[in-house]
């Protein structure tokens, strides 16, 4: 692999500002539902014990949906930033490989493929 002679890079933008923030996004959406299951728990519920033991399990269910949902948009967000930094770097050229019949078609006789017909044998 070898750099296209005159390619110039593309400066970057967008891309690499999202790069540097999914750590700070990834922690703080993290956080943010993990704080309310734990609130939840401190919170003085007025509920009998199973009833309490029900609300509370719905929360931390509700909690993890959420943080699951949050990480895999950070992580395609991510992947596409990802990609369109890579694209924007230096372009490489790849050894030529010389294609057989790149100019002209094979030799020999170009067969058609028929289906059988109903009788069992082809026209």
């Amino acid at each position: 692999m070898q750099r296209l002679p005159g390619h110039t890079r593309t400066p970057y933008g967008r891309e690499r500002v999202v790069l540097r923030r999914l750590p700070v996004w990834l922690l703080g959406g993290t956080l943010v539902p993990a704080l309310s299951a734990g609130m939840a728990r401190l919170w003085p519920w007025d509920l009998p014990t199973a009833e309490l033991a029900a609300r509370i399990g719905l929360i931390d269910i509700l909690a993890i949906a959420v943080v699951i949902l949050w990480w895999t948009g950070l992580f395609t967000v991510g992947i596409g930033a990802f990609i369109v930094m890579v694209m924007k770097g230096p372009a490489y050229v790849a050894d030529a490989y010389p294609l057989v019949d790149a100019d002209r078609p094979a030799d020999g006789p170009v067969r058609e493929s028929r289906p059988p017909t109903a009788s069992g044998s082809t026209p």
